[in-house]
């Protein structure tokens, strides 16, 4: 394999793992543009996504599909869950604590799910069969073809329901000002639980599709959580195509740095662009800096 074919595969490669970032990085900016919170728990929900499928499919012996819209489904519920006992209850709580709050739940979700579900790593059968497809020189698995497809609906649906219906059109009016929109007959709180439930459902699908190749365990939310944080901060926590980008180019570089260097340092490069964003551009590469007016 020469070295285009070589950088062709690894540019796919990351493509799809950016895929996944994205879709995480979306759920995260939902959340904050609708109440203000970093949801440190959102990598949770994208482990749940994963291990209760293989539950479901495994253990209840469900067919794949009814198992991944159970685990979907049952996903959602902990988000809504989440939101009702941990967020709702805060009166005036501070930034750093609501921080705390959500890195809490996830300790606790994780905990559950180890408890429940228990330790090992599983594997979820490939949607479409193992049968690797050329691309150029390059070659791609069928699941990561389903990884794009379901990405691209997911951010597709999610701008048609934030750009045309009256619920995703006051989850805005709540991410610009959400005391103006609570003065204008708003339920704030309704749609900070609407925001809650549709990041839990991304999270989950996030991890049903990658699943298959990467595996799931009952710790792996905590580094896809991470990531997908990353890719948020680098699209300007933006809930539209900046998280989008964020995720494919964090993706990307991955592949490459671990492709023309180390696969050891792979996590690490996704910590350097964080940090680099954070000091050289820290409204991210997609947002312009606002000025506040006093």
């Amino acid at each position: 394999m020469n070295l285009v074919q070589q950088l062709s595969q690894y540019i796919l490669s990351g493509l799809s793992t950016g895929a996944i970032y994205a879709l995480i990085g979306v759920g995260f900016a939902i959340i904050h543009n609708a109440t203000g919170i970093i949801n440190f728990a959102q990598g949770e929900f994208v482990m749940l996504g994963g291990m209760l499928t293989f539950f479901f499919f495994s253990a209840l012996k469900v067919p794949l599909l009814l198992a991944v819209a159970l685990a979907t489904g049952v996903s959602t519920m902990a988000g809504v869950v989440f939101e009702r006992l941990a967020i709702r209850p805060l009166k005036n709580a501070t930034p750093i604590n609501l921080v705390i709050i959500t890195i809490g739940g996830s300790i606790l979700i994780r905990g559950i799910a180890m408890l429940l579900l228990g330790k090992d790593t599983h594997s979820l059968p490939t949607f479409s069969g193992d049968e690797p497809i050329m691309l150029g020189g390059a070659t791609v698995l069928p699941q990561h073809l389903w990884i794009f497809a379901v990405t691209l609906v997911v951010i597709v649906c999610s701008k048609l329901f934030f750009s045309h219906t009256i619920s995703g059109k006051a989850m805005r009016a709540c991410s610009y000002n959400r005391r103006a929109a609570g003065l204008v007959g708003i339920d704030v709180r309704r749609m900070v639980l609407f925001s809650f439930t549709i990041s839990a459902a991304m999270g989950s699908m996030a991890g049903i599709i990658i699943a298959p190749l990467t595996m799931t365990s009952y710790d792996v939310g905590v580094m896809l959580g991470l990531k997908g944080f990353c890719a948020a901060i680098i699209g300007g926590m933006s809930s539209g195509l900046g998280t989008v980008f964020g995720g494919l180019i964090l993706g990307v570089l991955e592949a490459l740095g671990a492709g023309l260097f180390s696969s050891g340092y792979k996590d690490a490069i996704a910590f350097i662009i964080l940090l680099l964003i954070l000091f050289i551009r820290p409204q991210g590469l997609f947002r312009r800096g606002e000025s506040e007016r006093v």
